[in-house]
């Protein structure tokens, strides 16, 4: 359950951080307070989703059979 927790925060931290290097008046937009907003609840939501999602694989350490 960690792994996917820490997995989950990970790929936000980087669509958080990827864009960086772009100018800096489209940074304005995209680190709007609403969207930040939107990141810190999806930091918060996701993890619970992505576990009940996955529950049988982190119960049986192995995938299912979909």
């Amino acid at each position: 359950m960690a792994r996917a927790v820490l997995g989950t925060w990970g790929v936000l931290i980087a669509l958080f951080i990827a864009p960086m290097p772009l100018p800096e008046p489209w940074r304005y937009y995209l680190y709007s307070p609403a969207s930040v907003g939107l990141w810190m609840m999806a930091m918060l939501v996701s993890p619970f989703v992505i576990c009940i999602v996955k529950w049988e694989w982190i119960k049986n350490g192995k995938a299912d059979d979909r």
